[in-house]
């Protein structure tokens, strides 16, 4: 379970219900991913967001999934630029100007394994740290970063989120021995990693930078089903997003005393 201090910890960068904050003060996070045949994994992920209580998600998908997530809810602001004929130019030029906005990019959902759209997704990780932003990296995302681990390597506002299936893949590509103690496998990626944040999915869940590890051994659904990785990818999200904030406003308009970055910066 969690430690206490770190539960404490990460209540502090939660935003008080106040009238002193304006919209985008409780976290703006942004979606990479969706495409024809799967929306529901970007909307998934854009809607926990929401749920879990950031002010603002986008999702930034293809033609033919934006019109399908704008039907699932209104509250999304949906931008369709991601196809097989974007330019890498061309998609970093109009992404630029959306990512400036956001405190958080979670690439991956949705995105699809073709070249045309993990090259798109590339330049997404890159664009977003040229801007210093948090990264959170699910699905497809991990597929390009399993062949690409440099695109990651040694940033340590990228937070990964494999299950068992990727986490296995990722230390294939990280020459991380698979027969090491199970509860030091995570520490060891994220080392080879150069100490970005992993959280392994499993019955347990472990969360580790390197330095620190917290597991999380509380029950929670039995039943899995499609969507629920999505689903955590979004929350992931919005805790950074309320860290950033947090650290941007340096308590100003916090009710809170302690400042803290959220579990990768602990």
């Amino acid at each position: 379970m969690a430690s206490k201090s770190l539960i404490d910890q990460v209540k502090q960068i939660i935003p008080p219900l106040t009238g002193k904050l304006h919209k985008g003060q409780a976290g703006r996070v942004g979606v990479v991913g969706g495409s024809a045949d799967y929306t529901g994994a970007p909307f998934f992920s854009a809607i926990s967001v929401l749920r879990v209580g950031a002010d603002l998600s986008h999702v930034i998908c293809g033609p033919s999934a934006a019109s399908v997530i704008k039907s699932y809810s209104p509250d999304l602001i949906v931008h369709p630029i991601i196809s097989d004929e974007t330019s890498s130019s061309s998609f970093k030029s109009e992404l630029e100007g959306i990512l400036q906005r956001l405190h958080v990019l979670v690439i991956g959902p949705g995105l699809g394994r073709e070249e045309s759209t993990q090259s798109l997704g590339r330049v997404a990780i890159e664009l977003a740290k040229e801007q210093d932003k948090y990264i959170v990296l699910d699905a497809d995302g991990l597929y390009l970063i399993q062949n690409e681990p440099h695109l990651v390597k040694n940033y340590r506002k990228a937070v990964l989120t494999p299950n068992v299936v990727e986490f296995g893949r990722l230390c294939d590509s990280m020459k991380v021995p698979k027969d090491s103690p199970p509860d030091q496998l995570a520490p060891l990626l994220s080392k080879a990693f150069g100490n970005v944040t992993i959280l392994q999915k499993g019955a347990n869940d472990i969360i580790s930078n390197g330095d620190r590890t917290e597991t999380i051994d509380i029950q929670g659904g039995l039943k899995r089903v499609g969507g629920q990785g999505d689903i955590l990818s979004g929350v992931v999200g919005t805790f950074l997003a309320w860290g950033k904030t947090f650290e941007e406003k340096n308590n100003e308009t916090w009710v809170h005393s302690a400042g803290i970055l959220f579990f990768n910066r602990c």
